[in-house]
């Protein structure tokens, strides 16, 4: 076992061992669809849940549009249930979807004030959203809404039925390819070499999107995909362990920034994350404290 793989242990039991003589963080991840999340920031979240963290996965709509064959309903609560079995798989306190429409999610007030409630009720120190530059119009007015509720949490007049925050959280954008009007900018990058794992069988529990829907999109034929249990699991992996870009070059600076260049050479597979020029604008010792499993040597 590498010198590396033995002190990422070390942290990670660290974390087991002194997350119950502090103050627990409550981190909310904020999607357009059940299986958002989990593509962006399921490993990390898993890596919080293992600190004994409080992670929650929020999908604003119920996914009830989602696919080639089914729809309405019965898709809804079809996905709400692999949801719930993606966070379980996860091992975070919660995955909520709402039961806005999917495919048809606008950055109204009233969907504002959900988000608002939502971040209040969970009393979130961390809050990840999407960009607004997305292909698919639910993610980019996703990414709307929440930023329109970044300053609005700590208003005691918005939604007063809602206690709000008494400081405004880090706010962050979970990664994306797109590049205009600028790339996503590598701010925090996690190695999650640890659960990648965990993170493959969370999007393994979305059989209606990974399996069914998303290759149809693509244009594979189902009968590419296999039948079994575990082949599918296996051409999941294969799948997600291959994309491209997994590592790119300021990932890579961002990884030997917060873990050295020892780690980073050894690290796989990252997720990174940008921080929003909205809500608490952190310092590098501020970021240390929120994503506890960075392993950068303290002074």
């Amino acid at each position: 076992m590498k010198l590396t793989r033995i002190l990422s242990l070390f942290f990670l039991l660290s974390g087991f061992l002194t997350v119950s003589a502090q103050e627990k963080l409550n981190i909310i991840a904020i999607g357009a669809h059940p299986d958002d999340c989990d593509y962006k920031f399921g490993g990390t979240a898993a890596l919080f849940a293992k600190m004994g963290h409080n992670v929650k996965f929020l999908a604003l709509t119920s996914g009830d549009a989602g696919h080639q064959t089914e729809g309405g309903g019965a898709l809804a609560r079809r996905r709400k249930a692999e949801a719930a079995e993606a966070g379980r798989r996860l091992g975070i306190a919660e995955y909520e979807a709402l039961d806005n429409h999917d495919a048809e999610l606008l950055p109204t007030l009233e969907v504002r004030h959900q988000v608002i409630r939502k971040i209040r009720e969970w009393n979130a120190d961390i809050v990840l959203g999407l960009r607004s530059n997305d292909y698919h119009p639910d993610h980019r007015n996703a990414g709307k809404l929440v930023q329109d509720a970044a300053y609005m949490v700590i208003v005691p007049n918005v939604c007063p039925d809602t206690p709000p925050l008494e400081k405004n959280p880090l706010f962050l954008y979970m990664q994306d390819g797109f590049k205009r009007p600028y790339p996503h900018q590598a701010d925090v990058v996690v190695s999650i070499d640890e659960v990648v794992e965990l993170k493959i069988d969370a999007l393994d529990a979305h059989v209606s999107q990974m399996y069914e829907w998303g290759p149809w999109t693509n244009g594979r034929s189902q009968d590419l995909i296999p039948e079994g249990k575990e082949e599918r699991r296996a051409w999941l992996s294969q799948r997600i362990k291959a994309r491209p870009g997994v590592m790119s070059a300021d990932r890579r600076a961002s990884l030997i920034k917060w873990y050295g260049e020892e780690a980073a050479e050894d690290t796989k597979y990252t997720e990174a994350f940008e921080i929003a020029e909205y809500g608490y604008q952190p310092k590098p010792e501020d970021l240390l404290r929120l994503f506890p499993m960075l392993k950068i040597e303290r002074p």
